[in-house]
């Protein structure tokens, strides 16, 4: 398996393998195993229905008992238009095909619209755990703005069986306000029927793009994912650091000079460690920061840069560190669906 990382990383693989952070120390990550929601979760006050369903979830598919997590969201129908994502593959505009993609290829769980996990809900709920994302950013207003809107309720999430619940909040856009506010009742009530909870904690704003594009600052979306685990996020979805400094280029709200070089130093690992350990309060994990940055992506990745789950899916396994091998199965079951093969 090492091998195969230092591969994946190619000319960055010495640099990144050898790179030891000195200003946060790694004893103070809860890092991902077998025993993680005995070590972190049942100290918290979740009821145990949630416990139980995120038991569910760690226990499905390829990585089941590992500690990690893959989770296969696709709401590319709202979020963009429908056919410019499956197009190149229609077998996507049949929400079937979505959910016996995420089975087939072995993951724990599948992240989708109320629309395509309830046509889907008393085939597939009881086979893979169904997270349905309750708001929206929809393209086809004009002007678009920065906004996530509620597109269906908790108590329909609940009977339709999902497992889980999902939402986004712009985190620096007008509406943001209004959108911690809604999600929280969400998550609120999620919790209270027993279902666990994923944030998607993005940054919106034009001010955060000054002379480089701060949007993925970590000190930025770090503030955005302790925004995130406040409002009883179990899970957050974050972008891979690309820089650090949003808040001195911004000149707007407080941080420290230390997190600019004392703590952090001027390191891809020390950016996405910054933003991780705004987590540690809370109930997330920070190895799920560890994204893999597109240039990373491969080779294959991208001569599909035209699906979009072709590139997730190739963009997951490659960072799986201390997880068994992708096997035969799931490398066919991908090109398959991606258009490789018939």
């Amino acid at each position: 398996m090492a091998t195969r990382i230092e591969e994946l990383l190619g000319a960055e693989a010495q640099a990144l393998l050898t790179y030891r952070s000195e200003g946060i120390p790694a004893d103070s990550l809860h890092l991902p195993g077998p025993d993680f929601l005995d070590r972190v979760w049942l100290q918290t006050d979740r009821p145990m229905a949630v416990i139980n369903n995120l038991q569910r979830m760690h226990n499905t598919g390829r990585l089941a008992g590992t500690g990690y997590l893959s989770l296969f969201p696709v709401d590319q129908g709202i979020e963009h238009s429908a056919a410019a994502s499956f197009a190149p593959n229609p077998i996507y505009f049949d929400p079937e095909g979505i959910v016996k993609m995420a089975i087939e290829g072995g993951c724990n769980g599948v992240a989708s619209t109320l629309g395509v996990l309830g046509m889907m809900s008393r085939k597939y709920a009881h086979r893979i755990p169904f997270i349905v994302k309750l708001n929206h950013n929809e393209f086809i207003s004009y002007p678009n703005r920065f906004n996530q809107i509620e597109f269906g309720t908790v108590s329909q999430a609940y009977d339709l069986g999902a497992a889980g619940v999902g939402a986004t909040i712009y985190f620096g856009s007008e509406e943001s306000d209004r959108q911690i506010q809604e999600v929280r009742v969400m998550f609120e009530e999620a919790h209270r029927l027993g279902m666990f909870t994923v944030l998607w904690c993005y940054l919106r704003n034009d001010a955060f793009k000054k002379d480089v594009d701060y949007h993925l600052a970590a000190d930025l979306t770090g503030q955005a994912n302790h925004i995130g685990v406040t409002l009883q996020a179990d899970i957050i979805k974050q972008k891979m650091a690309e820089n650090n400094g949003g808040y001195n280029a911004v000149k707007f709200g407080k941080t420290h000079k230390d997190v600019y070089g004392k703590l952090v130093k001027d390191h891809p690992i020390d950016w996405t460690s910054l933003a991780g350990c705004e987590l540690l309060h809370g109930s997330m994990w920070p190895y799920q920061l560890r994204r893999s940055r597109r240039k990373q992506r491969l080779s294959r990745c991208r001569n599909d840069s035209s699906n979009q789950q072709a590139r997730r899916w190739y963009g997951t396994y490659q960072r799986t560190e201390g997880i068994p091998e992708a096997d035969e199965r799931r490398y066919r079951t991908l090109e398959r669906y991606s258009g490789r093969i018939s």
